[in-house]
């Protein structure tokens, strides 16, 4: 005890003895003059504390009184401890785990100098059929050199790489920078240097900067490593610095080289910019700025009159992209999680409550205030929140793993700076503190204001009917929101069987690809090309279990292609803005993949260069321009105006295939690999083997003809057509894992929180019950009255759920396959199967109610 609560007591005391003294000296004997002085005063106890209060301090006492009687109270009762933490650690654990991700990727700054004055420059059509940014070539070297309102601008290109001569040929994305790229960055090399502005130019480019990773595992962080050669798509190259350690941009690079941009009448590049804004300028004046200099330029012919649009945005947005809204569904579906947990928890709490009345009565009437009650009931809470985030930190450290380790390879940016950190267990702390006063105020509310006398009255017996009503709406919040997570999940688990079941037009099955990209120093024409490609099929058709090869420059359901439009020959009308992909293929690759022939033929080995040219059309191809008539013998160009020799005569067509990543068929002309005369056709292509019935894995001996072929060009993509599928669904699937993973969690949840409310009405109802059954109601009567319930509570919250949902999974658009958010049958689904596990969740209650006997053994125990 302190010393100001020993000066207290003896204030207190000296009261009294005047108080008793002034009676006795009117006539009062020393007895009656001590009962009428304390009877005057009050309540000694609570005018101590109100003393104490009054003088300051006492808080922080009595928050460590709090403390140790909610520890104390808690070590008592540790089956309700150990389910409330356990709830808590989940939900909280799930949280800050999802936090972590969301924090690491949309919240952290970008790892620049000065990021938030970093944005990327775009002036680009907006209706093109991809996703870019950034502006031509002959712009940027324009805007390079007449941009005011950035401090400097810079430009790059991502591209992969061929690294050889060190190890294993292996294939790396890297990207080419200009010179002034790490600068505008704020980022220089940990070692060496960055480009000079003479090594930006053509013929003195052969430079190159290495990662920290790619320098340690390939280089073994050969600190003398500047000055070296190093073997690049075939081109040697000296390495003049290392990037620290991190450091990726763009898109996982592992090493950069020169941009060395020069103007070139027959191409035109885009070129990603990106400036550092001036202190002084705005994102508008840099845009009006830019749109000045476009202007002020001739018009580039190969524009075709598409007028580009100017665009500047922060640049953390662009490496963001769409994975901001994945990242804030998954927070959402999360916080659902939250919330079921503190409904639950809080029914917990009004269930002990109601058990601790006499307690709470007697400290009541011993002088404690309602208001001291109160703050000890939520200290309680708070403290039982506390402990579910210290157990969460273990979840969420288990569950960022468990995240990373399903998230599709490269779909989620800036992955290397997901982990646990300060921010992390700062909102671990805030969500605990948060959630502790959210499911605690009401059970501490309850608990302070209920009347001495009639908790003392009633002694020990449970009778907690004004609860009744809390419970019942806890329940049916949980069950509301626990449908809202199973709808999503549900769409989410049918769209990706709609997926699976997807009648791709070919026959995947066991299907290994393979793909290769040739280096242009070593295949710098189309002839070497093909010749590289007709010996690597023939050397895969040697394969013991090959039964059909073939090589096809863009494989379905891949991120890239071909597509544009073409010439029928007349009196074919062509409609306008009619597109088709064009796929270069060789001779046996519609066999290898499966592909139906429905007329003609396919491509031979005689289709070749000189040989009058040939295309294969899809059905869709062939319907919309000769409907009713036969295409082969049709003829097409790919030019235009077509010259004499442009023409291409319709050999074959074949049935529509599902040609994208976004699994839609599209219209399609085949071109054979060997009429190719530019490279950009054909010198990446993928490759094709089909097995035999029984034959083992074929990856291995496909890399190996690979490498007898030519032993410095990597395998990329060594994978089944189904492994393609399932890259390319992967974004999706994930989204799903991720949802059913929740929803069964607040399911759970859910359900364990109706178990808990419905066993204690029955255990509060019991004496209710008992008389009903000496009465001559019937156990199958009490199953049915307790039941009803259950559904009553369950029916209630699947209505508000189903409203809910109709509303909140039209965010999932974006990720649903042939599927509609408003789905009636899986609507249906989730809200059967989340009523089946209400009812379950009671029917152990309600077996229990059902099988009380006798209201006489009742009243003997009472």
């Amino acid at each position: 005890m302190s010393a100001g609560d020993d000066e207290i007591r003896e204030e207190i005391a000296a009261h009294l003895r005047m108080a008793v003294a002034d009676k006795m000296a009117r006539g009062a004997s020393r007895e009656e003059a001590e009962r009428a002085a304390r009877v005057e005063f009050g309540n000694v106890t609570h005018v101590a504390e109100v003393t104490r209060e009054v003088r300051g301090g006492l808080w922080l006492e009595r928050l460590g009184q709090d403390l140790r009687y909610g520890w104390r109270a808690l070590r008592r009762t540790p089956a309700f401890t150990t389910v409330a933490v356990a709830t808590l650690a989940l939900a909280i654990g799930a949280n800050s785990a999802v936090f972590t991700v969301v924090n690491g990727v949309l919240l952290q700054p970008l790892p620049f100098r000065d990021p938030g004055r970093l944005y990327a420059v775009s002036y680009l059509p907006t209706d093109l059929p991809f996703e870019w940014q950034g502006v031509d070539d002959r712009l940027y070297l324009e805007y390079r050199r007449h941009v005011a309102r950035f401090d400097r601008v810079t430009g790059y290109q991502r591209q992969e790489l061929t690294l050889s001569g060190v190890g294993d040929a292996t294939r790396l994305p890297g990207a080419r920078a200009d010179a002034s790229f790490f600068e505008v960055l704020g980022v220089q090399p940990a070692l060496g240097r960055a480009f000079s502005a003479a090594e930006d130019q053509a013929g003195t480019d052969r430079v190159a900067i290495l990662s920290d990773r790619l320098w340690r595992a390939r280089f073994n962080g050969d600190p003398a490593i500047l000055g070296k050669p190093i073997t690049l798509d075939g081109i040697t190259r000296t390495i003049v610095g290392v990037m620290p350690r991190g450091f990726t941009f763009p898109a996982a690079s592992q090493v950069w080289t020169p941009l060395a941009l020069r103007l070139d009448a027959g191409n035109s590049f885009l070129v990603p910019v990106i400036g550092r804004l001036r202190a002084d300028a705005t994102p508008e004046q840099a845009k009006s700025e830019l749109e000045a200099i476009a202007r002020a330029l001739p018009p580039d012919p190969r524009a075709g009159g598409i007028k580009p649009v100017a665009r500047i945005m922060p640049l953390k947005d662009t490496l963001i992209g769409e994975v901001r809204t994945s990242l804030l569904v998954l927070a959402g579906a999360v916080a659902f999680v939250l919330l079921i947990a503190c409904a639950n928890v809080a029914n917990l709490l009004l269930i002990r409550a109601a058990t601790r009345r006499h307690e709470l009565a007697v400290r009541i009437a011993l002088g404690a205030s309602r208001g001291r009650i109160a703050r000890q009931l939520l200290t309680e809470s708070v403290l039982i929140a506390l402990l579910g985030a210290a157990a969460g930190i273990v979840v969420a450290f288990a569950g960022v793993r468990a995240l990373l380790a399903l998230a599709p390879a490269g779909r989620i940016p800036r992955i290397d700076e997901v982990h646990l950190n300060g921010w992390v267990l700062l909102f671990t702390l805030a969500v605990a503190v948060i959630t502790g006063i959210l499911f605690g105020v009401v059970p501490a509310h309850s608990g302070a204001r209920r009347e001495p006398q009639e908790a003392l009255g009633q002694g020990t017996r449970l009778v907690g009917g004004a609860h009744h009503g809390l419970r019942s709406v806890f329940v049916t919040a949980e069950i509301t929101l626990a449908l809202m997570l199973l709808s999503g999940a549900g769409l989410m688990i049918k769209s990706f069987f709609m997926m699976r079941s997807l009648d791709t037009g070919y026959d995947a099955s066991r299907v290994v690809t393979m793909s290769v990209s040739l280096p242009p120093i070593a295949y710098p024409d189309a002839a070497r090309l093909q010749a590289f490609h007709t010996a690597l099929l023939d050397r895969l058709a040697q394969i013991p279990g090959a039964s059909a090869v073939g090589a096809v420059a863009f494989r379905p359901m891949s991120d890239v292609g071909i597509m544009g439009d073409f010439v029928v020959e007349r009196p074919t009308p062509l409609p306008h803005g009619y597109t088709v992909d064009k796929p270069t293929v060789s001779p046996g690759y519609f066999a290898a993949l499966g592909i139906r022939l429905l007329a003609g033929r396919d491509f031979t080995p005689a289709d070749r260069a000189g040989a009058p040219g040939v295309v294969v059309v899809s059905q869709t191809v062939a319907r919309r321009l000769w409907p009713n008539e036969s295409a082969v013998g049709r003829r097409i160009s790919m030019e235009e105006p077509p010259g004499p020799n442009d023409w291409l005569t319709v050999i074959g067509v074949v049935n529509d295939v599902v040609q994208d990543a976004q699994l839609r068929r599209h219209s399609t002309i085949y071109l054979p690999y060997l009429q190719q005369s530019s490279t950009g056709f054909i010198n990446q292509m993928t490759f094709v083997v089909r097995p035999q019935p029984g034959a083992g894995n074929l990856a291995t001996a496909m890399r190996a003809a690979l490498r007898d072929v030519d032993p410095a060009v990597p395998a990329q993509a060594l994978q089944t057509m189904d492994q393609s599928l399932m890259d390319t669904i992967a974004e999706p699937v994930f989204q799903m894992r991720l949802l059913a993973t929740f929803a069964c969690l607040a399911l759970l949840l859910a359900a364990l929180g109706t178990y808990g409310v419905l066993a204690y009405d029955v255990t509060e109802r019991t004496r209710e019950i008992g008389l009903r059954m000496a009465l001559g109601a019937t156990p199958g009567s009490v199953l049915r009255m307790v039941l009803g319930r259950t559904a009553a509570l369950a029916c209630t919250g699947a209505a508000v759920g189903v409203a809910g949902s109709l509303l909140l999974t039209k965010v999932l658009t974006k990720w649903l396959f042939e599927v509609k958010p408003t789905d009636p049958a899986t609507l249906a689904a989730v809200t059967g199967v989340l009523l089946l596990a209400a009812l379950l969740a009671g029917l152990l209650p309600a077996l229990r109610a059902a099988g009380v006997r006798g209201l006489t053994q009742l009243l003997l125990r009472d």
